[in-house]
């Protein structure tokens, strides 16, 4: 079945459309890049799906452990590098805010956090800096 369909609008921005949702995702090229920078830019998606797909595999571990991580929160930054110009770094800070966990809990969500899909299927090169802030 197809995932998505994307059609190019001009001016380095396309429209993606989730098919099964029917939601909508524009995209811009970034600012540093000849680009609006109006919109996520196909990188910047790339950063936050890491983000996303961690959250929704820590969320997934935390049901069948009967534990949450509802109210939590990340900041991603993405960091480029030159020569190819490709996505060099990723870091993500996670905040658990004042939920508290077992040390058990916090190595499950550790290792939700090295290997979601996303995670496993970026390329070697590119760095994943991940940090789990706990209280």
């Amino acid at each position: 079945m197809e995932t998505a369909k994307t059609k190019y609008l001009g001016e380095l921005r396309t429209e993606i459309i989730h098919l099964r949702s029917g939601s909508v995702i524009v995209t811009d090229a970034p600012v540093d890049n000849k680009g609006k920078g109006e919109n996520f830019s196909p990188t910047d998606m790339v950063a936050s799906a890491l983000g996303s797909c961690i959250f929704t595999i820590m969320g997934i571990a935390a049901r069948e452990h009967s534990f949450s991580i509802e109210g939590s929160t990340c900041t991603i930054t993405k960091i480029m590098s030159e020569n190819p110009r490709k996505i060099g770094e990723i870091k993500i800070d996670f905040d658990f805010g004042e939920n508290i966990y077992s040390e058990k809990q916090k190595k499950i969500l550790d290792h939700c956090a090295r290997t979601c899909p996303v995670a496993l299927s970026l390329n070697e090169s590119v760095v994943q800096n991940i940090r789990l802030n706990f209280r």
